[in-house]
């Protein structure tokens, strides 16, 4: 009988690079080098989207990361953060920084946290049960479109038990959890689930013709339900937003270009220039790399805001360095294709440095920011939101959430003109002595700028609005419509 050979493999061949390297991932934290801040360096073997789990694991921590530097070529990673905590102190906790080390040390085990049609309602890590249906809707955006998606979904006899909503250039995305009305439990029925698109869809799709409205209507409407996944968070809702913003094209911009609180009217002294964002790719043909350079104003989460963009347009970040000084934000990145190509058609970069600024302009919301705590009760969110816009008020952004008994809202607002809106503080204030049910706090982050005219009486065309105008009216109906949520 004749032998046959087959070459040898040796079984511990797969584990070759942490045999030479060490242990699969190594977090060290360091509270010595630095004064100001905490150090935390992580050496890893490489794979691809590694950095943007370590991002997201800084993210969901509330850490600011003001400097960072890369380096991911070959088969191994290695990062170096420079971090503060949401209060600009060292990590002192060693709870936190127990935490983080099991984290980050994790992550080279786990599969991709988001998946194409799920998100999770574990985002303020609520005492809500553990399981909601999700819906994901997006498409093109108009004023009062938040308030109408509410409203059908109380119609529907749906409890919005947590919901977060973008809208940019024009078009909106939203991350809404869901349970039946009566139970408060998750929706499994096909056709209920079917029923509920298809209802959502009508309300995307009822923006009136371009002429008419101003608004883009070519980009595509579309509601999904998905599966609940637990154990994500608040960084993996914000990846899903960036992604649904992403596939609607709002960097693309709309056919019309709305008033911006952001820029100074002419004539003022506005600081225009030292906010601008600046967004360039040049190709370094040595390495074949390509490199992308972004200037910008800083804030927390600009870094994951960055990376989350090119890691789901499909780049490889082989090298980065991130600073920031003075307000200003310097991030600098080596990508290349999945495929092992640089950027090769000025098409392709320009369609880079659009997205990149989408991603960088979408999450900041300059202007009044209004935040409504109440005991929860069915349909609350559509009378909040259908009262704004009522009076001529449009949410820009929200954040939605159940915390026990209590709702807790966060809505940017403006007019339906994208003007300022005026606040009176006085009437906030009233508002806290004599309502029980509903706590309220407005907060105006818009930098206010001089005016070209002198005058001091405001002019109608100013587009003011006065908040306590629109409030004052309805809060003995809230008081009164009150039907705790069992």
């Amino acid at each position: 009988m004749k032998k046959v050979c087959w070459p040898y493999f040796d079984p511990e061949f797969d584990n070759l690079p942490e045999r030479i390297y060490g242990p699969p991932c190594r977090v060290c934290i360091d509270n010595e080098s630095m004064e100001d801040c905490t150090v935390i360096k992580v050496d890893s073997v490489n794979k691809q989207g590694i950095l943007l789990e370590v991002v997201q694991v800084l993210t969901n921590m509330n850490l600011t990361i003001l400097k960072s530097y890369i380096s991911s070529d070959a088969g191994w990673f290695m990062d170096v953060f420079h971090v503060k905590d949401e209060h600009g102190n060292k990590l002192k906790d060693q709870n936190v920084i127990n935490y983080i080390q099991q984290a980050i040390g994790t992550v080279r085990e786990s599969e991709n946290t988001v998946k194409a049609k799920a998100c999770s309602n574990d985002v303020f890590n609520s005492e809500q049960p553990s399981e909601h249906t999700a819906i994901e809707m997006s498409g093109t955006d108009r004023p009062g479109l938040f308030s109408e998606i509410s409203a059908a979904l109380a119609d529907l006899h749906c409890n919005v038990v947590e919901a977060h909503a973008w809208s940019h250039n024009a078009r909106l995305a939203c991350v809404a959890y869901i349970s039946d009305q009566s139970t408060d439990t998750p929706i499994y029925d096909p056709h209920r689930l079917a029923t509920i698109e298809d209802h959502l869809t009508t309300v995307l799709r009822a923006t009136t013709t371009p002429i008419q409205s101003g608004f883009d209507t070519t980009s595509p409407q579309e509601v999904k339900t998905a599966e609940f996944v637990e154990g994500t968070n608040m960084a993996d809702v914000e990846r899903r937003l960036h992604q649904l913003m992403l596939s609607v094209g709002d960097f693309d911009g709309p056919p019309f270009e709305p008033v911006s609180t952001s820029s100074p009217p002419p004539g003022s002294d506005g600081d225009e220039e030292g906010r601008k964002t600046v967004v360039s790719i040049e190709n370094c043909h040595e390495k074949w790399y390509s490199i992308v350079s972004i200037e910008c104003k800083d804030r927390p989460r600009l870094m994951f805001d960055t990376v989350c963009t090119l890691i789901d347009m499909e780049y490889v970040i082989f090298h980065a360095s991130i600073t920031s000084r003075e307000g200003r934000s310097f991030q600098e990145y080596f990508i290349r294709h999945v495929d092992g190509y640089a950027l090769s058609t000025e098409g392709e970069k320009d369609r880079v440095i659009k997205c990149l600024e989408a991603a960088i302009e979408r999450r900041v919301c300059e202007g009044v920011r209004v935040e409504l705590s109440a005991e929860n009760r069915v349909g609350l969110l559509s009378d909040i939101t259908r009262l704004l816009r009522e009076n001529g008020l449009t949410v820009v952004r929200a954040d939605v959430e159940t915390q026990g008994e209590k709702a807790v809202n966060a809505f940017y607002v403006r007019d339906i003109s994208g003007n300022e809106v005026d606040v009176d503080m006085d009437f906030v204030e009233s508002v806290k002595k004599e309502m029980d049910v509903i706590d309220l706090e407005v907060k105006n982050d818009t930098i206010r700028r001089p005016r070209a005219s002198s005058s001091s009486s405001p002019r109608p065309s100013d587009g003011l609005f006065s908040l306590g105008d629109v409030l004052k009216s309805q809060i003995e109906r809230f008081s009164h419509n009150f039907i705790p949520i069992r």
